[in-house]
């Protein structure tokens, strides 16, 4: 089996998603607005660099800041019309104030997805209760990823909890992919990758010149080749 890691980059356009399929991204997360942390891109977007790459696109299922569902109606009238457009894989993630999994609204919107796989995203590194969220979704269909950086504060303050997660896999909850994303460094790969985690997700980091700026193949290709 090979033991080559995933690499997703975020992409918000068709100039993004280019640069980083050729610096070696395995997928892609697709967003508009990062101000906000990364919302659902429009239809055409997606079609866009759905036409000029060939790698998986994960479309971000998201249409307030924070991690409120807001108008549930609207995120499935936008899940609607992104599949209609050729979207296969989702992220999404909702909690309640007290920080619990707002199981009402996901429930609706995998409902919607008829079994598209899907990352529950880094509302997860919000909840009151992780373990309690890990098994509150475990049975929901589609879902095979967890964006986390163990912790609201980043990856430097949540590997201890990464990892602890990461020598959980089997247990009840815990049969999702961990793909580690927020503050990630390619300082944190080592002990990482000896946890026994093999999927990363990397947004600012691809991008040299900072969210003005595009997505770098080179910056992408450094982070394909530590992680060969």
């Amino acid at each position: 089996m090979s033991n080559r890691a995933l690499l997703e980059v975020i992409a918000l356009d068709v100039e993004d998603a280019i640069a980083a399929q050729a610096g070696g991204a395995d997928r892609l997360e697709l967003v508009t607005d990062m101000a906000a942390d990364g919302l659902t891109p429009p239809r055409e977007t997606f079609a866009a660099i759905r036409a000029a790459v060939d790698i998986p696109l994960r479309v971000m299922l998201r249409k307030t800041d924070g991690f409120a569902a807001g108008d549930v109606s609207v995120l499935l009238e936008a899940a609607r019309e992104l599949r209609s457009e050729g979207a296969q894989e989702f992220v999404l993630g909702f909690l309640n104030p007290d920080g619990s999994p707002d199981l009402v609204a996901v429930e609706a919107v995998v409902a919607e997805l008829e079994g598209c796989r899907w990352t529950f995203h880094r509302a997860i590194d919000r909840a009151a209760d992780r373990d309690q969220l890990r098994k509150t979704l475990a049975d929901l269909p589609g879902l095979d990823t967890y964006l986390t950086a163990g912790s609201a504060a980043g990856v430097d303050e949540g590997l201890p909890v990464l990892l602890a997660e990461a020598a959980r896999r089997g247990e009840p909850g815990y049969g999702a992919r961990i793909l580690v994303g927020g503050g990630l460094t390619l300082g944190h790969l080592p002990v990482l990758r000896a946890g026994g985690i093999d999927a990363f997700h990397i947004g600012g980091a691809a991008r040299p010149s900072g969210w003005d700026g595009p997505v770098s193949a080179t910056a992408v290709a450094e982070w394909r080749a530590a992680l060969a």
